[in-house]
């Protein structure tokens, strides 16, 4: 009975999480040039200062909430994604997309799983729309833990 509520839990959280995945990659996909290469410069630090932090699925979230089953980091990013601000936009997706891959990251449910793919192919995205040097550096922070 636990492990099936567990399941409704993690299918819903996957939905959300889908949801707005479309949104912020449309997001992504409006970026001029220019606005992409920050987002992905700015996604490579929010990597390697996640990935500093003691759970990296909580990055972002304030520590009064570190007990929930989820963080409120991607809340954050996608309400500082929904800005005018072009900064504070692109700061809101590098801040979501960090989040998510961290709670997605070695799930074993499918639902979840989906999402990380999708996740992944973004980042792949982003990661191609830099410099070759400075794409060397991507997930260093994370490779070094």
């Amino acid at each position: 009975m636990q492990q099936l509520i567990w399941r409704l839990v993690a299918a819903k959280r996957a939905y959300q999480l889908q949801r707005e995945y479309k949104e912020i990659e449309k997001m992504m996909g409006g970026l001029n040039t220019t606005a992409r290469q920050q987002l992905a410069t700015l996604t490579m630090k929010e990597f390697a200062a996640a990935a500093k932090s003691e759970f990296p699925h909580l990055y972002g979230t304030p520590p009064d909430q570190r007990y929930s089953p989820w963080g409120s980091g991607t809340e954050i990013g996608l309400s500082r994604a929904r800005s005018d601000n072009l900064q504070v936009r692109v700061r809101g997706i590098a801040l979501w997309l960090t989040v998510a891959y961290h709670e997605t990251r070695g799930t074993s449910l499918p639902a979840l799983d989906a999402v990380h793919r999708s996740l992944l192919r973004s980042l792949r995205f982003l990661r191609e729309s830099v410099p070759a040097a400075t794409a060397e550096a991507w997930f260093s922070g994370e490779q070094a833990a």
